[in-house]
């Protein structure tokens, strides 16, 4: 944990949102805005200047949506920020586009001030998964399901299936270290292979990629 607030950019084509956005997050301790977004174009360029910690994108937006945009950011930085897809809809195919595309979360425009402050501070300083239940949910409506289990399954080992059926439920390396009853670092190097075989960014994107292998059932 550092001292340091978390840097943050909003990037949504209604200027009210924009700006109710930054009036609850100004008044946090430890929350900085430090640029804003009309556009998905207009979100890669800033991020890309602000460096910023994470990023609150709309997924629908002018010029370039929020899906292409959070693609470019992760595409194109050498250390890209914790992307949050913000969205009115929760059981949206935009959405788990995005989350597919490396976004490391969704958040609801109509979750409270709590919430809002809560989804940053987890993306941007923990290692769990957010909202580990409606993206099993999103993956039920929208998952693109193997026609075969794809090479990595077979690939992983006992150990490392575990840990990621564990981060499928929302738990943080610490959490998973105890549930197993081994040392922190040996988790992390577990998730690290896991990412590496499954050929995932983070988390998020693991999880999504084990839904779709079969490798989770999604009941």
């Amino acid at each position: 944990m550092t001292d340091s607030p978390i840097r943050i950019v909003l990037a949504d084509d209604e200027r009210m949102v924009r700006t109710a956005l930054r009036a609850i997050l100004s008044a946090e301790p430890g929350c900085e805005v430090v640029g804003e977004a009309a556009t998905g174009a207009e979100a890669v360029s800033v991020v890309r200047e602000a460096r910023p910690d994470v990023v609150l994108m709309d997924v629908r937006m002018p010029e370039t949506d929020g899906i292409r945009a959070t693609e470019q950011i992760l595409a194109t930085m050498e250390e890209p920020p914790r992307i949050v897809v913000v969205t009115t809809f929760e059981n949206d195919s935009y959405v788990y586009d995005a989350l597919r595309a490396g976004a490391a979360g969704f958040l609801l425009k109509r979750a409270d001030a709590d919430a809002l402050v809560q989804a940053v501070r987890l993306v941007a300083r923990t290692d769990t998964l957010l909202f580990p239940a409606a993206v099993r949910a999103l993956a039920v409506e929208h998952g693109r399901a193997s026609a075969a289990p794809p090479a990595w399954v077979a690939r992983l080992t006992g150990r490392e299936s575990e840990v990621l059926r564990l981060m499928a439920g929302g738990l943080t390396n610490a959490e998973i270290a105890r549930r197993m009853e081994v040392g922190a670092a040996t988790v992390k190097s577990h998730v690290a292979a896991v990412l590496a075989k499954t050929g995932t960014r983070d988390r998020t994107q693991a999880v999504i990629a084990a839904y779709e292998a079969g490798f989770l059932k999604s009941s």
